[in-house]
Parts: C-alpha cells; structure tokens; sequence
C-alpha cells in the first residue's frame, strides 16, 4: 500500500499496510516464546520449590516476557486491517502498557542477572545483598513497582487517535503525538537500553577477565566457567540481535516523523523495518528460557527428568557456589 502522497506533498503521510508474511511471523515467534516461557514459569513455580537469589530473577524474566502475548492477537488484527485500531481506547491503553513492561522488564531482569552473575562468580568468597533471595526479591518487586507506574504513564499519555479516516494506537503516524513519541523514545533509548546494556557488558568484561583466572584443573572450576561463558554469550546477544535493531529504527523513524514528515516513501520503509525488528525483539523471549538452562542446573535436572522419566524429582546435590547460581 503506497502513500497517497509523497515527499514533495503537502499533506501528512498514510500508513501502509503490513506484509502478511510479517504479521504471520510476528504471531509464530511471540507464541513460540509464550508457550517456553509459559513452560519455564510452570517449572520454576511447580517444579522447583526452593528458589536461590538466581532462580527469583530468572522467574520474573520470564515473566515478563509472556505478558506480551495477550496483545499480540490484537496487533495481528491492527496490521491485516491496515492499522485501523477497532478493539477501543481502553484496550489501546492495555496494549502500550504491556508491550512497554514487556520490553523494559526484559531489558532490566537480564541486567540483574548480569549483575548477578558477575557477583556469584567473581566474589563468590564474599558477602552481597544479590546472593540474598530476600532482597532479590524486594528488589523484583521494585521493578516491578517501576513498570507498573511506566506502563501506566506510557498508557495515558499515548491515547489512540483518528488519522486519515482509521483509528490508531501505538503508531507514528499519529500527528498530535508526533512530539511526545520523540521525547518518550529517547528516554526509553538512554534508560531502557542503553544505560543496561553498558552494565551487562561491563559486568560480563570483568566476569570475562575473572574467568581467565579461574582454576579450571577441577571439574567445579571447569563448569563455572563453561557456564558463565554461555550466559556471556546469549546476553549479549540477546542485548545485540534482539533489542539494539528496534531501538536504533524506532529512533529513526521518530526523527523523521519530527523532522521530514513528507518522505512519506522512507518513512514507510522505515515503519516496516520496525515492525520487523519486532520479530528480533520477539526471539527474545525464545532465547530466554536458554539462560535458565545455563544457569540453573536444577532447571536442567528438571527437564530431563520430565524427559526420560516424567516425574521424578532432580537430585540437588549442588555445591556452594552453584547454589548461589
């Protein structure tokens, strides 16, 4: 669906409609991460009693990755009718707020698992609140708070609004949001990813240096580092091919919408590669579930239990240092 006008019109620029191969893949990977993660939370909450300060912060990650999917079906609709929002104001308002807790929950839980690693690994010998599960989960509880306000915020101030003849919600095309979506994007930029990614990747620096010492002549040395080289790896990418490519597009196409509101054909392109960087940020939730795998080796137990003899529960016979984990 081209523009009705273009760069050299006068009047705003329309939405197009979305490739069906998107909209379908879009649905595939967010359900795909809804039924692991709606997997992991059923294993951590009924299949693993006792929790460490690790295993509390891999629960609401996953949490917060599967509040995302009630929406999905909604936007799946937006898209096939080209992006006429018919589902009502207050489920607009439900949608921003949780795709915005979904993403910024993610991006928060897995810097806390960051930082949680690098302090059950390289000062393992010492005292810290991050191995204490009643802080973790004091401290869960707080982000969660913090979503909760953001989302709410988030829900109120971008409202649904009338363009070209369609309803419309969470989109930049909406020209009396056009400045709010610019201010709120470069928040969301510096606080929602940029300022966790720099800690993830300072964390896993110095984790990496530590790791370079470490006594890997006994088997425990050995699996510590194997383990956190793993957790290194798919944080980073999870940070790099799941989230960066959203925020840098959605960047881009709320500068041009501020600043070049008539290149309506780049602002098109720009609209559908955002959309498809959504699939990225989709996947996220289908790598999270690796993360408990690497780092919990109860959760591994527990798999492979339900595997082999579907029932029986792990053997827990972890040492000190993996009960941290």
């Amino acid at each position: 669906m081209l523009p009705k006008n273009n760069s050299n019109g006068s009047g705003p620029c329309e939405d197009g409609k979305q490739p069906m191969s998107l909209i379908v893949l879009l649905c595939l990977v967010f359900f795909l991460g809804f039924l692991l993660n709606a997997f992991s939370l059923w294993v951590f909450w009924f299949r693993m009693p006792r929790w460490t300060s690790g295993t509390t912060l891999q629960f609401h990650l996953a949490l917060s990755d599967a509040i995302a999917f009630p929406v999905i079906p909604m936007m799946a609709v937006y898209f096939v009718i080209d992006n006429n929002w018919t589902f009502g104001r207050a489920l607009c308002h439900v949608n921003v707020a949780l795709l915005s807790a979904h993403f910024y929950g993610s991006t928060i839980f897995l810097t806390l698992i960051s930082i949680h690693r690098y302090t059950v690994v390289v000062h393992f010998s010492k005292g810290s609140c991050m191995k204490r599960k009643p802080f973790v989960k004091k401290l869960c509880a707080g982000v969660w708070f913090v979503m909760l306000i953001q989302a709410l915020v988030y829900a109120l101030v971008l409202h649904p609004s009338t363009e070209n003849g369609n309803s419309q919600c969470l989109s930049i095309h909406q020209r009396n949001l056009t400045n709010t979506y610019f201010v709120i994007n470069f928040f969301l930029f510096i606080c929602g990813f940029f300022l966790p990614f720099v800690v993830s990747v300072v964390c896993y620096t110095l984790l990496a240096d530590s790791l370079t010492r470490l006594n890997t002549s006994t088997a425990q040395g050995l699996k510590v580092k194997v383990k956190s080289q793993r957790m290194i790896g798919m944080c980073l990418v999870i940070f790099g091919l799941c989230f960066l490519p959203l925020h840098v597009i959605r960047t881009v196409g709320v500068v041009l919408t501020k600043y070049y509101p008539l290149k309506c054909h780049i602002l098109l392109h720009i609209e559908k590669a955002y959309y498809s960087c959504w699939i990225l940020a989709g996947v996220n939730s289908c790598l999270d579930p690796l993360l408990y795998c690497f780092g919990s080796q109860n959760f591994r137990d527990i798999f492979k239990s339900l595997k082999i003899v579907q029932g029986d529960a792990p053997n827990r016979s972890d040492s000190e240092m993996s009960a941290n984990q």
